[in-house]
């Protein structure tokens, strides 16, 4: 007997393709299954909202001003002093405008001002009379003995000695070019020197009855007590 279903309506040669079909959709539901998410429903109640009361910053306005402008600087006068035409200028320059090559120019010699040698006075070392003191050697060593003051520095670190200055007594007394010859360091050489400045005038030493510069040498003590 012959079948009467033709081949193309014969669902058996298609029965393996409904299967895989059919596995894949229960695969796919079943993956969903595991992967779905229910959230708990929260119920907001809108008349439970409180308004936060916040302040507002106010910010001033503040204005700029502006710095007044510069003074306006004082006008500038020029004064114009009228001289009359009769007037005579001095030392008015004469110019020959009529000179030509051939015209002869003066020689222009320029005046040299000597300049006046200074010779200095010979500082004598040894004169027939010696520069003295104003009152003696005692008044000399008194003077001495009251103006100087033992320097801090020296008095602590125990320095004493003696300082050997030189000098020049000039032929009106007055003491100049004051020196160190050999000091010993502890403020004691500054202070013979200011002491020695501040001398008064001394008698001046004579070479044949006239007055000269001398060349004088002092020695100062300074002695801790």
């Amino acid at each position: 007997m012959e079948p009467k279903k033709s081949q193309k309506a014969d669902l058996e040669t298609k029965r393996t393709y409904f299967v895989q079909f059919g596995l894949i959709v229960a695969l796919l539901i079943s993956l969903g299954a595991f992967e779905w998410k229910s959230y708990e429903k929260q119920e907001i109640n809108l008349e439970q909202r409180v308004a936060a009361d916040i302040a507002e910053e106010i910010i001033p306005i503040t204005k700029q001003e502006k710095p007044p402008p510069p003074p306006a600087p004082p006008k500038q006068t020029t004064l114009l002093n009228v001289v009359d035409d009769d007037v005579v200028v001095e030392d008015e320059i004469i110019l020959d405008v009529e000179a030509d090559d051939d015209t002869e120019m003066e020689e222009f010699v320029p005046v040299v001002m000597e300049e006046e040698e200074v010779v200095e006075e010979k500082i004598f070392i040894v004169v027939e009379n010696q520069p003295e003191f104003p009152g003696g050697e005692k008044a000399r060593r008194i003077y001495l003995a009251k103006n100087i003051e033992y320097p801090q520095l020296a008095r602590e670190s125990g320095i004493q000695g003696t300082v050997y200055l030189t000098f020049v007594v000039e032929k009106n007394g007055s003491v100049t070019d004051v020196r160190i010859l050999r000091g010993i360091g502890g403020g004691c050489d500054e202070e013979a020197l200011r002491v020695v400045k501040a001398m008064p005038n001394w008698k001046p030493g004579k070479q044949r009855g006239k007055p000269v510069r001398v060349q004088f040498q002092m020695p100062i003590r300074f002695t801790l007590q």
